[in-house]
């Protein structure tokens, strides 16, 4: 094992200055890397000797990559192949009833998509798979199984793609002629409804109707729901809670949340009984709105462009009953 271990990487990490100095490691205590990834929010919180951290990754791939950081840690990092949606119980498996951070980093990873084998990539050929934990229904299930409005349907809430019908209707065509397989082939049907990539398009045809299937495939939005629930659950008063998302959806979530655990949104829904909200918000909010990365990284990891950090620190104020709903998390239904 190197001695080095902890300063080595093989993947930096979005935004990993303002993460530390939202999240406040050299506190000490115990903190939660809820997306471990190839480490790097963990291995910046362990610069502190001072703090532990427990990891979560429901990719088997990261848990077995991580492994030479948890022997370099001396035991001050325990990482655990789970869903970051499960933090209580993992948590209680560890006899942890509070904790003094949590850090979140939302969707997919660079080293999954460069992985064409994974299938997250609509620019390289691959199985059609983009299952994160490697277990489960995959992308091709749902693909050639489900029927075109339910397809339509996930493009369209998930994707916030407005030509989802057409896309559905394309890839009905094409799985009757064959069944889609591989990632190039499910672009060829995409394209088939919306065109090849034209030099004036700014993102390629097939980037939301695979943003839509990975996210429909891994739950995702529902397990961000349920991680920020259990983190206010689990901090401490004073502890901190950093989120760093990618795209509209996973931030309306968070955002959302905030707003309403900070007393800036209320809880009730206009069609229900008004409710008193808590006189006090679970969250103090010390930055309004969210952090964005330096002109410099922006420049240098083009994944860094999109990424919005939000965070809040734990108040004294009990837990709010969790409701997917009054945090934006979308329902998929009738349209």
């Amino acid at each position: 094992m190197p001695e080095n271990a902890l300063h080595s990487h093989r993947h930096v990490p979005v935004m990993l200055p303002e993460v530390l100095a939202a999240l406040q490691p050299e506190t000490g205590g115990i903190f939660i890397d809820g997306t471990f990834g190839a480490g790097g929010y963990s291995r910046g919180i362990l610069q502190n000797p001072d703090a532990q951290v427990i990891a979560i990754d429901r990719d088997p791939s990261a848990i077995a990559g991580g492994q030479e950081l948890v022997a370099a840690s001396a035991g001050r990092l325990r990482l655990v192949h789970g869903k970051f949606g499960n933090l209580r119980d993992i948590c209680a498996a560890f006899g942890l009833e509070k904790v003094q951070g949590i850090v979140l980093d939302i969707g997919v990873s660079s080293m999954q998509i460069d992985e064409a084998a994974r299938g997250f990539s609509f620019m390289r050929e691959g199985p059609l798979d983009m299952r994160m934990g490697q277990d489960g229904p995959s992308a091709r299930d749902y693909v050639n199984g489900l029927v075109a409005e339910d397809l339509a349907q996930i493009i369209f809430i998930l994707g916030e793609e407005p030509r989802s019908r057409a896309i559905a209707k394309a890839i009905v065509k094409s799985r009757n002629e064959a069944p889609i397989l591989t990632t190039l082939e499910l672009v060829k049907a995409i394209e088939q409804a919306t065109g090849p990539q034209r030099a004036t398009d700014r993102t390629h045809p097939a980037t939301r109707t695979f943003q839509a299937l990975r996210i429909h495939v891994n739950s995702e939005l529902d397990e961000l729901g349920l991680a920020l629930s259990s983190a206010e659950e689990l901090l401490e008063e004073g502890g901190r809670l950093v989120v760093v998302t990618f795209h509209s959806l996973e931030d309306r979530i968070v955002k959302r949340f905030f707003a309403a655990r900070s007393g800036h949104v209320p809880l009730a829904s206009r069609h229900a009984p008004v409710e008193t909200a808590q006189a006090k918000g679970s969250f103090y909010l010390p930055h309004k709105g969210h952090v964005e990365a330096s002109d410099i990284e922006r420049l240098d990891n083009p994944r860094a462009r999109s990424a919005k950090l939000r965070f809040g620190i734990r108040t004294s104020a009990p837990p709010f009953k969790l409701d997917l709903k009054s945090i934006a998390v979308p329902q998929l239904g009738k349209r």
